[in-house]
């Protein structure tokens, strides 16, 4: 998971900054909470008890709300799952550290934030462009197990698309819709597969 600022950063500095700031970090918890496509603009101020033009303060129409509120989401969980994998120093652990808390970020999102972060291509590419750097993670964890002599000797660049298509697959909710699995459910699973075939005997 990997996200950086966009041009179309909601405008959280100069006066008033700290309440936008809040205000913000509100939006980001509401849409991930609930979903975003039912909720027009004046929906979503009074929920979040403002004026549409506080919210035009953030950001100059609902899509980009909510393609800020989509970034934000990454960056954050970004941030938090490199945290996790930095206290780790074993391979094995740190593969299997970034999967699940990958699957934590994502356990608390709502099944229709996922739904209409799919249906709304703004913020499906954010969600892709996450799930790549992703893959590209991982392939760079199995990389450092293979060198360490934990995993077997596999071919890395084949193992890495392998995983980079079942996330894939499960950023497209084609997981969900053949499973029943939730995104973070997908994740756990797709760790306890990644761990029993790469260990040594």
């Amino acid at each position: 998971m990997i996200e950086t600022p966009g041009a179309d950063a909601p405008k959280l500095t100069g006066r008033g900054a700290a309440r936008r700031s809040e205000l913000f970090d509100e939006l980001v918890a509401l849409l991930v909470g609930e979903g975003f496509a039912r909720f027009t603009l004046d929906d979503l101020a009074a929920r979040l008890r403002c004026s549409k033009r506080t919210l035009y303060g953030l950001a100059g129409s609902k899509e980009q709300l909510v393609r800020a509120a989509v970034v934000q989401f990454f960056r954050r969980a970004t941030t938090r799952v490199e945290a996790v994998l930095a206290a780790q120093t074993e391979p094995a652990q740190r593969l299997s550290a970034y999967l699940r808390a990958v699957a934590a970020e994502l356990a608390p999102v709502s099944p229709q934030f996922f739904d209409d972060v799919a249906a709304f291509e703004p913020a499906a590419e954010v969600y892709e462009r996450n799930t790549r750097a992703a893959a590209g993670r991982v392939q760079q964890l199995i990389e450092e197990g293979v060198r360490a002599g934990v995993f077997r000797e596999v071919h890395v660049a084949f193992a890495a698309d392998v995983i980079a298509s079942v996330m894939v697959r499960i950023q497209q909710r084609q997981v969900a819709a053949a499973t029943g699995l939730k995104d973070a459910e997908a994740y756990e699973q797709l760790a306890e597969l990644l761990l029993s075939g790469l260990r040594r005997a």
